[in-house]
């Protein structure tokens, strides 16, 4: 092989090594910024295949997705002096590529610098408020508001704070007993104060029923007294009509009503002058002049 050939075929494999290193692909997850001896050229956002300048021009590549710092477990005190365990994690982005190259260049950094920042921010947040405002509806509040201050001075690193969240609040082992039993004796007093409320209720509502009760019976008993009276006036008026009719006959049926009281079963002693002897005697002559009489 003559020298020409060597040169031809060198040249061909700086060509292909050139090629190589001047083409590079973004992926969608991925973005990137080109250097050039150090100094910043260019940021590339968005996913596809460039070129850059071989052996000269560098690229970095940088995360693109959501990143998440989860921070250790740690004690906080509240605005009340309560010790709390709180258990937060923030989730950001790199939204400045070339700032973050320029101040903090690794994830790694960016995770110190994180956690620098957001525990303390936080833990003076928590300790403005009391525990039961952790607890119920401010922590979103007190969370948010962390986020948003973080976030302003992570823009000096080329990071946005997407949100800051606590994944967990729990009391120290040495007080959660002490806690559970409070809440434990303020939920039986509640309990105790709504079964009063309950009882008080039934009553109420019982006495309501035993008094309707009391006015249905009496206007029951009033309208009884009312038809019996109407009754008797009626029956009244029928006997004084009937007696006006025939007065013996009258006189007549009322003593058949009172012998059929005392008459079944019992002995009976008649006067040879009594009507009802002489009935039974001569029932047919009787019966005549009773029906003479009501004719």
């Amino acid at each position: 092989m003559n020298k020409l050939s060597i040169f031809l075929v060198i040249i061909l494999i700086l060509g292909l090594f050139a090629t190589y290193d001047a083409l590079y692909i973004v992926d969608e997850t991925e973005q990137a910024i080109i250097t050039q001896f150090g100094r910043y050229i260019k940021t590339i956002k968005e996913p596809g295949l460039y070129i850059k300048t071989p052996f000269i021009q560098n690229l970095i590549y940088f995360e693109d997705r959501i990143l998440a710092y989860d921070a250790r477990p740690d004690r906080y005190y509240t605005g009340d002096a309560k010790r709390v365990i709180v258990d937060h994690i923030t989730r950001w982005r790199i939204e400045n590529p070339k700032e973050f190259y320029r101040s903090i260049r690794t994830e790694d950094v960016a995770i110190a610098r994180l956690s620098d920042m957001i525990p303390g921010r936080l833990r003076e947040e928590v300790g403005r408020h009391d525990f039961l405002d952790l607890v119920r509806e401010k922590r979103d509040e007190i969370v948010d508001t962390v986020s948003k201050e973080v976030n302003e001075a992570a823009q000096d690193y080329g990071i946005t704070i997407v949100d800051t969240r606590i994944k967990r609040l729990d009391l120290p082992s040495e007080v959660e007993q002490s806690v559970f039993e409070r809440m434990e004796a303020e939920r039986e007093r509640m309990a105790m104060k709504y079964r009063a409320e309950g009882e008080e209720e039934a009553e109420e509502i019982k006495a309501e029923a035993d008094k309707r009760e009391e006015i249905i019976l009496a206007e029951a008993y009033e309208k009884q007294e009312t038809l019996r009276g109407e009754g008797d006036a009626k029956a009244t008026e029928i006997y004084a009509d009937a007696y006006e009719r025939d007065s013996d006959f009258y006189t007549f049926l009322e003593s058949l009503k009172t012998y059929e009281k005392f008459v079944p079963g019992s002995r009976l002693i008649l006067r040879t002058d009594s009507e009802l002897l002489q009935f039974i005697t001569s029932p047919s002559i009787d019966l005549e002049t009773v029906e003479e009489n009501n004719q």
